[in-house]
């Protein structure tokens, strides 16, 4: 099947699809004309592929990942430290966003709101900790 027909059936856009093969993630056969040819397994290999993406797993994981399930003498040990692993990052990353939200919503409390020009968000944005000269626009 073409590209356009594995992108309809893998969810995945054609440029995607085109960028896994270029960094040699899947291997689609060659018609005679030279066009790429995919086959179910190519579709199958590009699902897990999309499905290990969304799960916030890079493409490095992912390409493990790709190699662990294709090795039928895998240990799920190693399976799993890549997940945790990606836990891990997740649990940091909202640990990260829980204390960029405090800290936005501490500023937007300080900030009155009103039609005067002071303003604790952008004096921090700026990081100015007491009001100086700005530039005039």
């Amino acid at each position: 099947m073409n590209i356009g027909e594995a992108s309809r059936r893998s969810g995945l856009p054609p440029k995607t699809i085109r960028y896994y093969e270029e960094i040699g993630l899947i291997r689609p056969a060659r018609a005679r004309n030279g066009y790429r040819d995919y086959g179910e397994r190519d579709i199958h290999l590009l699902r897990f592929l999309q499905r290990s993406r969304s799960l916030g797993f890079s493409i490095e994981e992912a390409r493990k990942l790709l190699s662990l399930y294709g090795d039928e003498n895998r240990h799920s040990k190693d399976v799993r430290h890549l997940a945790a692993r990606r836990i891990g990052e997740i649990e940091r990353k909202i640990a990260e966003l829980e204390s960029l939200k405090k800290a936005l919503g501490e500023l937007t409390e300080a900030c009155a709101g009103g039609q005067g020009p002071d303003c604790p968000i952008l004096d921090e944005i700026a990081g100015e900790s007491a009001r100086v000269a700005r530039p005039a626009h």
